[in-house]
């Protein structure tokens, strides 16, 4: 039977704060060539058609669903892609997932990845090879631990079944001795991934969490069922209750890239092993330090050791990188405040590439727009403020109260307040433009879309 592949991709990866936001989450963030959920959909690929891949995620992120599994040659139906009306934890999520397969394909066994980790890609066949446990079980995986890790959860292997063991317990995060005593104890840590069969995991849903299972089967529509459902985790709903649980070992590198200090060990490191990512770096007697920052900026530290340093257009971060795991204190502080720094960044990503914003006041903005080849904005037009458009590199394609046209490097054009309009790169290289708006109201919701690629249309 073949594998069909659920990858879970609506996490918010604030734990990852200023690099990643909840309109941008880490799962989706390029620190190398690919996303760690690019690198997720590729793993799936060994075991799966890409008719076979199903994503949940949230309508915030759709996009960069779409896009990022075209910028690796494929297209996702998008049927596969399930959209959480809202996030209710991993139980709900795999459920809707499942309950999909099954509509689609009958009964299937399917393997359920978190799009936000880092794991070998020869892991698949350890997993693959998992399939004969699930006609009697769920299966979990459990990766031999390496130290004492105290972020993570764990579970105690029991008697032997096949290639894997009977779970005896799941253990959540311990302080450093305990987490010395389960190694001790041959415990393995929590990975989160899953082989399921739709039948058994379903019957055990319809059991061990009847008001999940009545969510979906006495709702007339997602929205519905989602509203109705607890917020629940896979292993406090089933997991830990169900007597049908195997773990087989996976003694392979993985990481849930929980943060910066996890992500300094996954990077390449320098002669002072520190890892230095999108700048030019100093270091004088300073070492094991991970740093960020923007447009290849010069950073230098000075007798300065293990320490993160993150600079982002808008925000900077320093701690040691011990106590990295403080920065969701930090996010905590900034939604108290309702700040959106937490939200977005100075640049912010759209189905059809993205834009930043330069400066900004009650009644003007200046955005820097990149718009990607044989992509277009919606036609829409705003109440309250107009533009101007610069074309800095490529070429426009603009439609202007009726008119169309096209506009090269250095050309300019002018769009009143109230005037339908549209952008668009015809070109097969990215266009770049410089917009100003003025007006007495300039923020996003002053926009009416009449026609959409992306379905935006209200």
């Amino acid at each position: 039977m073949c594998i069909k592949s659920m990858i879970l991709a609506g996490g918010s990866g604030t734990r990852l704060w200023p690099l990643s936001r909840e309109l941008y989450p880490k799962q989706f963030l390029k620190i190398k060539d690919k996303s760690l959920f690019q690198d997720t959909v590729s793993r799936c690929l060994q075991v799966s058609d890409i008719s076979e891949i199903y994503v949940v995620t949230n309508e915030m992120h759709k996009y960069f669903v779409i896009g990022q599994v075209e910028e690796l040659g494929y297209q996702i139906p998008l049927e596969n892609l399930l959209l959480e009306p809202e996030g209710k934890n991993t139980l709900p999520a795999i459920c809707y997932g499942m309950r999909e397969i099954e509509k689609t394909h009958g009964d299937s066994v399917v393997g359920v990845f978190s799009s936000d980790h880092v794991l070998d890609s020869h892991a698949m066949k350890t997993i693959s090879s998992a399939q004969a446990l699930t006609s009697g079980y769920l299966v979990t995986f459990g990766i031999v631990p390496v130290y004492p890790h105290t972020g993570y959860g764990y579970i105690k292997p029991g008697d032997e079944i096949d290639i894997g063991k009977q779970v005896m317990e799941f253990r959540e995060k311990p302080c450093y001795e305990d987490a010395e005593r389960f190694i001790s104890e041959g415990c393995l840590w929590n990975s989160g991934m899953f082989l399921l069969d739709t039948s058994v995991f379903l019957s055990e849903v319809q059991e061990l969490a009847p008001d999940v299972w009545g969510a979906f089967e006495n709702s007339e529509s997602i929205q519905e069922a989602f509203k109705k459902m607890p917020n629940i985790s896979i292993d406090y709903g089933i997991m830990e209750k169900s007597t049908k649980v195997a773990v087989v070992e996976l003694g392979c590198k993985w990481s849930d890239l929980g943060n910066f200090d996890a992500l300094y060990s996954e990077s390449e490191k320098d002669t002072t092993n520190s890892c230095a990512i999108s700048c030019e770096d100093i270091f004088v007697d300073s070492e094991n330090n991970f740093v960020y920052s923007k447009d290849n900026k010069l950073v230098s530290l000075i007798d300065i050791n293990d320490m993160v340093v993150v600079d982002t257009t808008d925000a900077l971060l320093v701690c040691p990188r011990e106590s990295s795991e403080k920065v969701k204190n930090v996010v905590n502080i900034l939604k108290k405040r309702n700040d959106d720094r937490i939200n977005i960044h100075e640049t912010v990503y759209r189905p059809w590439g993205s834009y930043s914003l330069l400066e900004n006041s009650e009644r003007h903005k200046i955005k820097n727009i990149s718009v990607l080849p044989g992509k277009k904005l919606s036609l829409q037009l705003h109440h309250h403020r107009s533009e101007h458009w610069v074309v800095v590199k490529g070429m426009a394609r603009v439609e202007n109260d009726g008119e169309k046209y096209f506009l090269r490097q250095g050309e300019s054009t002018f769009i009143r307040a109230g005037v339908k309009h549209r952008l668009s790169n015809p070109g097969k290289f990215p266009l770049e433009i410089i917009e100003v708006q003025l007006g007495e109201y300039v923020e996003e919701d002053d926009i009416v879309r009449f026609d959409d690629e992306y379905g935006r249309v209200k």
